[in-house]
């Protein structure tokens, strides 16, 4: 019988075995003591068990709990309910983990391309990839779109992603919005002979979301962006088993802050932003950076990265991409905290450059190839006036 063992972070580190013993037969049989021994008998495979108790050097308590597969099918609603449901209102107590026994995991699908899959798609490797988000663009029309792409292409970004804020609407619809990006970065790809792959935005109803998807991908899409904490962890493995919807999917933040900003209450970033986005079939997960203004402790950060891309026999390993405040003078801070498997990613650091959207990436490009052959950012910059100008604005991570 397969089993979930739960890690939970408690305020109060006093009396722990007893809360502990509460939470595992609250959250299944009920009751135990009370029930004639016959009962026991025949309800002891429904039982929680406490795997373990212990008080942590920060002063908190925590519990791991299993709780039987029998109780629960094997979907990720019916499991947090199982683990968290009504105890996520009791008071100050947080999910930092969750364990699936390996039965349970093969009922997930896990990334369907993963970092592999998706430095294939590209032929790069070796190196982490660049990545740039469409800004300014709402209110705007097509043709503004196809110039900012075909800029970001030539600028030499591996991954386009459309702002999560851009929603269907009468200006730029869903599938024009596909076809005029992939006319631009066809263009950009002839005069650079370097491929670019665009992330579109899939938004609207929960109900018509596979749709959605569907046109998006007909339309020619590379791969998709998703909020998936506005929709839920199940309409995202739903995504990602469609048959039809074979290009990679990248997991959006958004809402994710309410579930896991206190460190009292929700979950850990690890769990919510790794191993369950991982599980369900991300490719791509964005999380803050630990160095912009909307950062997330480095620690955290860096649980996340490795729930992406540790070993797992079941699931590919999938891009983690830490985003928010991230510039040029970053990219050595990058790679000695996330590695080559991460996806580096900017917004204003690429837009905001004097000379423009393109200048903007080649000083990424720049600084990412000379920090793989262990130069300072002043030595790459001598050989790149887009890099010296973007160290000039923003400086470097010291």
């Amino acid at each position: 019988m397969g089993q979930v063992i739960a890690t939970y972070r408690v305020d109060d580190p006093k009396n722990l075995e007893k809360k502990a013993q509460s939470i595992a037969i609250g959250l299944t049989v009920g009751s135990w003591t009370d029930l004639p021994l016959v009962l026991q008998e025949q309800m002891k495979k429904h039982k929680g068990t406490v795997v373990s108790t212990s008080e942590t050097s920060d002063g908190y308590g925590a519990i791991k709990i299993s709780y039987p597969s029998v109780n629960y099918t094997n979907d990720l609603p019916a499991i947090l309910t199982t683990t968290f449901g009504k105890l996520s209102l009791d008071g100050k107590i947080k999910l930092l983990d969750l364990e699936l026994s390996e039965d349970l995991k093969s009922a997930y699908p896990g990334p369907q391309f993963g970092i592999e899959g998706i430095r294939s798609m590209l032929d790069s490797h070796e190196r982490p990839l660049l990545m740039s988000i469409f800004k300014g663009v709402i209110g705007r029309d097509l043709s503004y779109l196809q110039e900012q792409m075909k800029e970001q292409g030539l600028g030499g970004v591996d991954v386009v992603k459309d702002d999560e804020i851009l929603f269907e609407n009468e200006l730029t619809p869903l599938t024009d919005r596909v076809k005029v990006c992939k006319e631009a970065l066809r263009q950009s790809y002839e005069q650079t002979g370097k491929r670019t792959l665009y992330a579109v935005n899939i938004t609207g109803r929960t109900f018509s979301i596979i749709d959605q998807a569907k046109r998006a991908v007909e339309a020619g899409a590379d791969a998709l962006l998703f909020n998936v904490f506005s929709y839920g962890l199940d309409v995202l493995q739903a995504l990602a088993e469609e048959k039809e919807i074979h290009v990679p999917i990248m997991a959006h933040p958004a809402m994710s802050g309410a579930f896991i900003s206190s460190p009292e209450y929700g979950f850990s970033p690890a769990l919510l932003l790794g191993k369950l986005l991982r599980v369900v079939g991300a490719d791509f997960v964005l999380f803050p950076s630990p160095y912009g203004s909307v950062a997330m402790e480095k620690e955290a950060t860096l649980g996340i990265a490795k729930n992406l891309t540790s070993a797992d026999g079941h699931f590919k390993t999938a891009f983690p991409v830490p985003s928010a405040g991230i510039h040029p003078g970053l990219v050595p801070q990058l790679f000695a905290d996330f590695g080559v498997d991460s996806i580096i990613n900017a917004g204003g650091g690429i837009h905001g450059h004097p000379n423009g959207t393109a200048a903007g990436a080649r000083a990424f490009v720049a600084a990412i190839e000379g920090t793989l052959r262990n130069e300072s950012l002043e030595e790459i910059a001598k050989g790149s006036e887009e890099l010296a100008k973007a160290l000039n604005i923003w400086g470097d991570a010291k």
